[in-house]
């Protein structure tokens, strides 16, 4: 049950029932007595401000792995040129409509 109840906090769409429900989860958590579920929440708790952050840009892995994968060809292209300006250029001129 806490399994499927933490999984679903990564489709709350506002950062304060995001919040609330971590807070929920977390006590939950803690009260169940699972000794590995009380580890593992309280290493999480240190990622907590990543949870308002997926609310409110809701990037997975596989969309940062498409991006970090072209950066990488953009660079093996470049190999042996020093001017970084030049280079962030291109990642930019790579990814239209990302960061403007």
């Amino acid at each position: 049950m806490l399994r499927d109840a933490l999984k679903e906090l990564w489709a709350y769409r506002h950062a304060g029932c995001a919040a609330r429900a971590w807070r929920s989860w977390y006590r939950k958590a803690l009260r169940s007595g699972i000794q590995p579920l009380i580890r593992f929440a309280r290493r999480l708790r240190s990622y907590l401000p990543g949870i308002p952050a997926h609310c409110r840009w809701p990037l997975g892995t596989n969309l940062i792995e498409g991006i970090n994968n072209k950066i990488q060809v953009i660079k093996r292209m470049a190999y042996g040129l020093r001017d970084d300006v030049h280079f962030f250029l291109k990642i930019r001129a790579a990814s239209p409509g990302v960061g403007r």
